[in-house]
C-alpha cells in the first residue's frame, strides 16, 4: 500500500493496528499463561534434593556401584550422542522434542512409546516417576527435569543416569555392565565397547549381545554414525571400531540365538 493510498483510506491503517495490537495481545497472553502453568507444574512436583540418594539405593539394591568422576569421556559422548545429543545445549527440557511429542500425543499416539526424551527426563523417571502415566506423567517428569538441571551439574545428571539405568543381562549401572560384559572399568572401554554399552539404553534385553549380536551390532553402528555426525570420531575410525568389537565377539560370549 503506498503513502497515496493510506492517504486516501485513513480506516486501512487504523484496522491493521488494531490487528496487530490484537496479535501483540495475544501473544503476551500466552506467554502470561504459559508462565503460570510452568509456576504451577514446578510447585506441584516433588523436590529434587534426593536425587543423588535415590541413584545409590538404586545401585545398593543390585550390588552396584557409582561411576564416579571424572565420567568415561568415551562412555559419555557415546551416551550423549545417541540419547540426548543437545544435553549440554537444553535446561532439561529439550524444546523440539517435547513439541513433537505433545503434538503426537494430542493425536492419539502413545505419550510412554514415542521417545524423545531427554537424558534428564530420563532420570526423572528413573529416579521419581516409573514407567507410564500419559500426558500427566509426561508432564511431571518435564518438571523434575527443569528442577534437576536447575539443582545439579550435566556431569551430575549424567552420572546418575548411568548409575541407575539398567543394561540387560542382570547388569545396573554403567560399572556392573562394564564388568559384566568387558570385564574392565568404565575407564577402559573402548569406543568400539563404549558405544555397544550405550546402545543398550533403548530395549536391554533387543539388544542383549549375548543372545541377540546381530541387533546389538546394528545398534551399536547407529551409536557410532552418531558420534561421527557429532564430530567426536572419523568415519574410519568408528569403522574401525566396529570391526574391532566384532573380531572380539566370540572371546566375550557374544552370539546370536536362534529363535
Amino acid at each position: 500500500m503506498t503513502d497515496a493510498d493510506v492517504a486516501r483510506h485513513p480506516g486501512r491503517r487504523h484496522r491493521g493496528r488494531r490487528v496487530a495490537l490484537a496479535v501483540l495481545l495475544l501473544g503476551v497472553a500466552l506467554l502470561v499463561m504459559a508462565l503460570i502453568a510452568g509456576a504451577v507444574l514446578l510447585a506441584a512436583v516433588p523436590c529434587v534434593g534426593d536425587a543423588r540418594a535415590r541413584a545409590a539405593v538404586i545401585l545398593r539394591e543390585h550390588g552396584g556401584r557409582s561411576v564416579g568422576f571424572p565420567l568415561p569421556s568415551r562412555l559419555a559422548e557415546s551416551v550423549v550422542a545417541v540419547e540426548d545429543r543437545r544435553f549440554y545445549a537444553h535446561h532439561g527440557v529439550d524444546p523440539q522434542s517435547l513439541a513433537r511429542v505433545v503434538w503426537n500425543g494430542l493425536r492419539g499416539r502413545s505419550w510412554a512409546a514415542q521417545g524423545g526424551s531427554t537424558i534428564t527426563q530420563q532420570l526423572a523417571r528413573h529416579l521419581y516417576t516409573g514407567a507410564g502415566g500419559g500426558m500427566l506423567g509426561t508432564l511431571e517428569q518435564v518438571g523434575l527435569a527443569i528442577k534437576l538441571d536447575a539443582r545439579y551439574s550435566k556431569a551430575q545428571i549424567l552420572g546418575m543416569y548411568l548409575d541407575s539405568v539398567y543394561f540387560g543381562d542382570g547388569h545396573w549401572g554403567i560399572v556392573q555392565a562394564s564388568q559384566g560384559y568387558f570385564g574392565k572399568p568404565p575407564a577402559r572401554l573402548s569406543f568400539g565397547e563404549a558405544s555397544l554399552l550405550a546402545g543398550l539404553v533403548q530395549a536391554p534385553s533387543v539388544y542383549d549381545p549375548r543372545v541377540h549380536l546381530a541387533a546389538a551390532e546394528h545398534r551399536q553402528r547407529h551409536v557410532l554414525d552418531r558420534l561421527v555426525a557429532a564430530g567426536m570420531l572419523r568415519r574410519a575410525q568408528a569403522d574401525a571400531a566396529s570391526r574391532a568389537l566384532a573380531a572380539e565377539a566370540g572371546r566375550l560370549g557374544f552370539t546370536s540365538t536362534p529363535a
